[in-house]
């Protein structure tokens, strides 16, 4: 809890600015990301990204973006701060849906999607740490309860192309479409009442198993959340 109190709140001076850029950089990893933010076009008006510094939010806001979706948790790094603040200086929207890449999606959290998708304004990016695992997921789900696509054409999210790895703990979510496709897509069954009345998370997560070299690498070498 004090290391959230710690970030979530506003920049104090130039020592206070450092401390936030050294924390992103170096306790985040955020300096990987100054050299590919993993940035990708969803549709006209969603975009998909890693966590994205100051500079590359002015870039977006130049791009006409208006909402900034930060799908972490937690509120723990330097990062945080320095969005916010950017975003405030900015007139950028920052709002937050927070999901799990390692545990089966809630239920709850599912069934608000369609509704959360309504009340944001575009053009707006949804960001994780990587970019690669809940960005990808819930541009999956956007594409599914807001534009209507495919199971199929939406799970493409879910890419080695963007860094996902789905034999790894993260392939869980690519389980929850696969098991969707199996027990509801197949019986006729639309995804947001398969999930309200059959969807078990608990089931999920102990029937799922990752690969050991897949965790490995995700979890061990690259350090994702």
């Amino acid at each position: 809890m004090a290391r959230i109190a710690r970030w979530n709140r506003p920049i104090e001076g130039t020592f206070g600015r450092l401390q936030a850029w050294t924390n992103m950089l170096l306790v985040d990893h955020g300096v990987f990301r100054l050299f590919y933010l993993n940035k990708h076009r969803v549709t006209e008006r969603v975009w998909r990204s890693a966590q994205p510094a100051p500079h590359q939010i002015a870039a977006l806001k130049a791009e006409g973006v208006r909402t900034i979706v930060n799908l972490r948790g937690g509120r723990e790094h330097g990062s945080w701060q320095l969005q916010k603040d950017m975003c405030d200086r900015l007139g950028i929207n920052l709002v937050e849906f927070v999901v799990r890449s390692r545990g089966a999606p809630d239920r709850k959290t599912l069934l608000s999607a369609k509704d959360f998708f309504d009340t944001i304004e575009y053009p707006a990016v949804l960001h994780c740490k990587s970019g690669a695992d809940r960005a990808g997921f819930v541009a999956a789900l956007y594409l599914i309860v807001y534009e209507g696509k495919s199971i199929d054409e939406a799970q493409q999210q879910l890419s080695m192309r963007y860094g996902h790895f789905r034999f790894s703990k993260t392939g869980i979510l690519d389980a929850f479409f696969d098991l969707y496709r199996r027990e509801g897509e197949a019986k006729g069954i639309p995804f947001l009442t398969w999930i309200e009345t059959q969807y078990d998370a608990d089931d999920l997560e102990r029937n799922f198993r990752p690969g050991f070299w897949s965790h490995l690498l995700v979890d061990r070498i690259l350090r994702r959340e």
